[in-house]
């Protein structure tokens, strides 16, 4: 496939955060997702990648995916992953399936809510 051949993949146009780690580097970088796809993404961040650097990004309901740096345009930079992902995971609701387990739906504090005795026990009758 050359590069006019993978303008043609289906990709996803978003905005999430995501952590990146850099083989070489110490820590993990906060960075944007632009756009995310089966095999790749985009991202932005303050962080200086060159093309070929292997990448690890922690995307939300999906986990940490491999990569290599395709290409490098000022702030951005592509990511080819090493294998495919389901893309359409990252917009689902952060209750969805991570990493093959399913999670609660309901957050902490509607669940705390729910754990209280009935309404009408708390109203006073006049």
């Amino acid at each position: 496939m050359n590069e006019s051949d993978n303008r043609q993949i289906a990709r996803d146009s978003l905005f999430l955060m995501a952590d990146l780690r850099v083989d070489g580097l110490d820590g993990e970088f906060r960075i944007k997702v632009r756009n995310l796809s089966d095999g790749g993404m985009m991202g932005e961040g303050m962080v200086r990648v060159v093309r070929g650097t292997v990448v690890q990004i922690n995307i939300r309901n999906i986990g940490w995916v491999e990569g290599s740096v395709a290409w490098v345009q000022e702030s951005r930079f592509g990511v080819a992953f090493r294998e495919d992902i389901d893309p359409r995971l990252a917009r689902a609701p952060a209750s969805a399936k991570v990493a093959g387990q399913a999670t609660d739906a309901m957050p902490d504090y509607l669940r705390n809510y729910q754990d209280r005795a009935a309404p009408d026990t708390l109203l006073r009758k006049i």
